[in-house]
Parts: C-alpha cells; structure tokens; sequence
C-alpha cells in the first residue's frame, strides 16, 4: 500500500482540563495526542492515507491509542504495545488565551524505548513524506531508531519533513535540546517550526533570517507559523506570508500539528518541485484554515477538522 504520510514519534495521552470538581479541583479529559501522531489525524481527517511508527505502552493508555489511530484508519502495523514500560502522559494546563504548559510523566515512556530493528521500514519505503519530530531524539535508543529512519527514507528517495517541536520539560537541557535538534536538519528536506523556535533551531530570531539559515544547510522548503498572525513559506526561489483566519482560540493544544498535516496532505499530493507563488500562498491559507479551525471549540472540544468543515469555509 502506498501512504501519502509516514511517521514516526510519539503517541500519547493528553489530559486537558475540562472544569473543576465541586471541591475545586482540576478536572482532567483523557485526549489521544503526541506531535506526530497528531499530524497524522489532521491527515487523516483530510482523506489522506496513513501509517505510524512507534512505541506505547501495553496498558489501558496504549490500548487506548492504537483503537483510536484504527478507528481512524491510520495504519498501525508499525505501532508496538510494550509491556516493559507505561504510555507517555501529559498534563495540560491552559491561561486565558489557550496557550498551554505541560507536565509530562515519562521516566522512561514507551516512545522513548523504541528500537532500530523494530522499525518497520516498509512503511517508509511505501510513502510519499516521512515525518518525524525531535522528541524521538531526546533518549535513546529511540534517537537510533530515529536517525536509522530518515536514513532508510532518504535512501529509499522519501521525502523528509521535521517538526522540532520543542518541549523543553522532555530535555535534560536547553543545550542539549539545540544540539539534538539541529543535528538533524542538513537530512530534511520540509520543516516546520514556529516562530518562538527560530533561535533555537538557527540562532535567528526573525523568521526570514531563520528561514534562509535553514535553506542554507539543504532544507528544501520551509514552513514557519507566526500564531494569530499568520504563517510563511521559503524556498530558495519563494517567499510568501499569508494571514491567519480569524477565530476564537478556545485551546491551541494540537494546532501546530493541524497546520503540519494540512501541509503535508498537500505536498504528498503535488511535492516540492512545483511550489510558486500562487500555490505557495495557496498551501499556506489551507493550513492556516486547518490550524484555526483545531483551536475554536467544535462540539464542546477542540478537534482536527474534517475537509468538509475546510470545503464549508473555502465556499467549495
């Protein structure tokens, strides 16, 4: 089978806070989630044909996730449930915009145990994009694994697309955290950062300045989301910004990894080659569309949206 996106990385549980119990304390949701996991809902959601690389616990957590990435039809053949480790857990605390903090609980998580020999590398071989994220780099040997994937996809002639997606909380250290992550980037050729990254993952800290940095080690096309204001794209040939649409953030949780899987349900169907200015700005308003339409609230909860709620908005 043929996959538009294959990825690798984490999947785990998010508990969002829902309310307060009658004895004022924080009552908390159980929400599938994890950055590369997320990306491939967001695909998913948009039609587009999936498969995941990774590693959770054999628990009620696991089980959980890998019912939920099959109800979906995301592919799981490459998902392990691992009886020697618990499914990594995130707590999720909001401020009044929406934008969150996190406390994880992983010491170690099933996602970081996963081994090179327990990827399955046809699944790689068998896409048009392999993303990854760079939270599979902070422990071992799940960073071996990780560097043995995007190995096999550049060999195998695969798109690379990264997300650093920074998580300070999951490094020992911001040293570490920005070595790790950019040791990477010479081997990719989409990413997505967002702006509050651009220093770490180049030393720049405007955009534009970050985004050329990153052409310059071989990054092919570069995708930076600028929050409520927007997003842009560069290639070496191509510059374009294009305004976020207007809504209401109820919670931000997932919204950059909205905005990646809008990217790259769009790349697997038409690549990199033939980005201009039109279609670049193209892509960019479809994923701001995507990314606005995660943070409203949507039946009580955030959620990816479907291509009929993004054709409602176009006028399609």
């Amino acid at each position: 089978m043929k996959y538009d996106v294959t990825a690798l990385g984490e999947a785990l549980i998010d508990f969002l806070p829902v309310g307060k119990s009658e004895y004022g304390a924080t009552i908390f949701e159980q929400n599938p989630g994890g950055a590369p996991a997320n990306v491939l809902t967001a695909i998913d959601r948009l039609c587009g044909s999936t498969a995941f690389i990774g590693k959770v616990g054999d628990d009620i957590q696991g089980r959980y996730l890998r019912d939920v990435m099959n109800n979906l039809a995301i592919d799981t053949s490459g998902l392990i449930l691992d009886p020697n480790y618990s499914t990594t857990m995130a707590f999720v605390e909001l401020d009044e915009n929406g934008d969150r903090s996190f406390s994880f609980a992983r010491k170690p998580g099933a996602d970081t145990q996963l081994r090179k020999e327990e990827v399955n590398v046809d699944l790689i071989r068998n896409a048009s994009i392999f993303h990854f994220g760079s939270l599979s780099l902070t422990d071992e040997p799940a960073r071996s694994a990780t560097l043995y994937a995007v190995e096999e996809a550049k060999k195998a002639g695969v798109l690379v697309s990264y997300d650093p997606n920074y998580r300070a909380p999951l490094w020992p250290d911001e040293a570490t955290a920005v070595e790790q992550m950019r040791s990477v980037v010479p081997m990719v050729d989409i990413m997505k950062i967002a702006e509050e990254e651009c220093a770490l993952l180049t030393g720049e800290s405007k955009p534009e300045a970050a985004a050329d940095a990153l052409l310059a080690q071989g990054v092919r096309c570069v995708f930076i989301t600028l929050g409520s204001d927007g997003s842009m794209l560069r290639t070496k040939d191509v510059s374009v910004f294009q305004p976020a649409m207007n809504v209401y953030a109820m919670d931000t949780t997932g919204a950059g990894d909205a905005f990646c899987g809008a990217v790259l349900f769009q790349l697997a169907n038409q690549g990199i080659t033939k980005i201009n200015k039109d279609n670049g700005k193209r892509i960019l308003k479809f994923a701001n569309i995507v990314a606005g339409l995660c943070v409203e609230k949507h039946g009580g909860i955030p959620s990816m949206p479907t291509i009929t709620d993004i054709q409602d908005v176009l006028g399609w």
